[in-house]
């Protein structure tokens, strides 16, 4: 698994993914168009076991819904969140970031 392979990972960015593949579904996603229904879904919670994370970044990236699992890294200092139309959260899930820095 990729996350023993790095166990000391500590930047990520989550984007677009290639045409016919989406993000697993969140808490509480938006409906997907019809087209989505044939596409290959990977798992977006797998980065939860990056626990070392500092910086995180999403951009553009196919999320839908909430995402409890990817708001809990203790040792994250900076987080990016840009063309996310259907990512949803709320400033109270940021408690999962003791150090982010403003």
């Amino acid at each position: 698994a990729m996350s023993t392979a790095l166990p000391n990972l500590e930047q990520l960015m989550i984007s677009k993914l290639g045409s016919g593949h989406v993000y697993s579904d969140g808490d509480d996603p938006e409906e997907w168009d019809i087209d989505h229904i044939n596409y290959i879904i990977h798992d977006i919670n797998i980065i939860s076991r990056f626990r070392k994370l500092r910086i995180l970044d999403f951009c553009k990236a196919p999320l839908t819904g909430r995402y409890p699992v990817l708001f809990n890294f203790p040792l994250l200092q900076e987080l990016s969140i840009s063309y996310c139309q259907n990512l949803k959260f709320d400033l109270d899930m940021l408690r999962g970031f003791p150090l982010l820095e403003v």
